[in-house]
C-alpha cells in the first residue's frame, strides 16, 4: 500500500505534465476547424493507414501526444506534420480534442 501512494505521490511531482479538464463537445466542434479531420476523421477512424485512429485512445495519451508535437519533442513519421498543427493548439484546444476522441468508440 506504501509503495502505491509514492507511485501516486511521485507521479504527481513530475514537472511539465499538466492535464487541462477537456470538454468533448468543444473538441467535437474543434475536430473540423483545426484540421483534425483531414487525418484522422471526423469519428476518429483514418481512412488513410499512415495516419492514426484516435477514436477510443486515453484522454492522456492524446494529450501527452499533441504536447509533444507541439513542442517538437516527438519524432518520426509524420511529425513534421504534426507540429504544423499542432504548434497553433492551446492547452484547452488539446484537452478538448483528447475528450472527443477518447470519448469515440
Amino acid at each position: 500500500m506504501k509503495k502505491l501512494f509514492a507511485a501516486i505521490a511521485l507521479s504527481l511531482m513530475v514537472p511539465g505534465i499538466a492535464f487541462a479538464a477537456g470538454d468533448a463537445a468543444a473538441g467535437k466542434e474543434k475536430v473540423t476547424s483545426l484540421g483534425c479531420v483531414a487525418c484522422h476523421g471526423a469519428d476518429g477512424k483514418s481512412a488513410v493507414g499512415i495516419y492514426p485512429n484516435l477514436a477510443g485512445q486515453q484522454s492522456m495519451y492524446i494529450e501527452s501526444s499533441l504536447k509533444a508535437f507541439r513542442s517538437q519533442d516527438r519524432k518520426g513519421n509524420q511529425a513534421a506534420l504534426m507540429y504544423v498543427y499542432a504548434g497553433k493548439l492551446t492547452d484547452q484546444d488539446i484537452a478538448d480534442l483528447a475528450a472527443y476522441f477518447s470519448s469515440l468508440k
